[in-house]
């Protein structure tokens, strides 16, 4: 479960936002989407604590998987520094990943880096046939990565920009209430935690559930610190669950959002 997985390429896609691809044969192998792995971004033991970056993409031919992420403080800072042919030092697939549908349309809603987990997913449904309609909204024009990659696995995008620079003026949930869902499609979300607030709750007055992959802070990766822990119904009661080891796709209507 621990690699050593060598640097093929290093792409900036937006300022502060980076695809990684690593040559990990093994991790291609066994990866499913919505799983992620745990990254040690530098040489040394300097940050002490991994990052949990989302499986983006497999190519299991190459033995190739990409991760995306976006540079927010040091870690991710030295991450973005490593050259190719360097190695890193990653563990997993981690994680309980999506239920990834035999048939029929899907529906996905990201936002920001939400399409991360969400292009993986993409990619799986469409080499199974399945017709896929992705919701993608960001900040700005510029915050909406692959869209070429996106636009070479022949599905439906409705884009939303805070700014109005690409598509729909607004937010992702508002473009997604206008245009409406397929009848009897799963929905898939992945985004910061306010758009999946407002998105559970939409969803909930159109009487549908979705699966959604949450994002939190994670020490371990594997269960042991629970400092990922989440608050989640279970029949009368609330218990927390570990987004790392229980997660991080939950459903949407299982989540409690305060």
């Amino acid at each position: 479960m621990i690699h050593e997985a060598e640097i093929l390429s290093q792409r900036r896609l937006a300022p502060d936002i980076y695809r990684l691809e690593l040559f990990a044969p093994r991790v291609a192998e066994q990866a499913q989407p919505g799983q992620f792995l745990m990254v040690r971004t530098s040489i040394s033991l300097d940050p002490f604590l991994r990052r949990p970056l989302s499986v983006n993409a497999v190519d299991r031919r190459r033995g190739a998987v990409a991760l995306l992420y976006r540079v927010v403080g040091r870690g991710t800072r030295l991450l973005a520094e490593r050259k190719l042919g360097k190695r890193l030092n990653v563990v997993g697939p981690l994680g309980r990943g999506f239920t990834v549908p035999l048939s029929g349309p899907v529906v996905l809603v990201a936002g920001g880096l939400g399409i991360a987990p969400l292009f993986f997913l993409a990619e799986v449904c469409r080499q199974r046939g399945n017709e896929v309609i992705l919701f993608y909204g960001a900040r700005s024009q510029e915050e909406l990565v692959l869209r070429r990659e996106l636009e070479s696995l022949g599905i439906k995008v409705f884009w939303a920009t805070d700014d109005g620079s690409l598509g729909e003026r607004g937010t992702v949930v508002e473009l997604l209430k206008k245009k409406g869902l397929p009848p009897a499609a799963p929905v898939y979300a992945a985004g910061p935690p306010p758009m999946l607030k407002a998105l559970a709750a939409a969803l909930k007055d159109m009487g549908r559930e979705a699966e959604f992959s949450l994002e939190e802070r994670m020490g371990c990766g594997v269960g042991a610190c629970r400092g990922c822990a989440v608050k989640v119904r279970e029949g009368k009661d609330f218990v927390y669950r570990r987004v790392c080891a229980d997660g991080p796709v939950f459903k949407a209507g299982e989540v409690v959002w305060e």
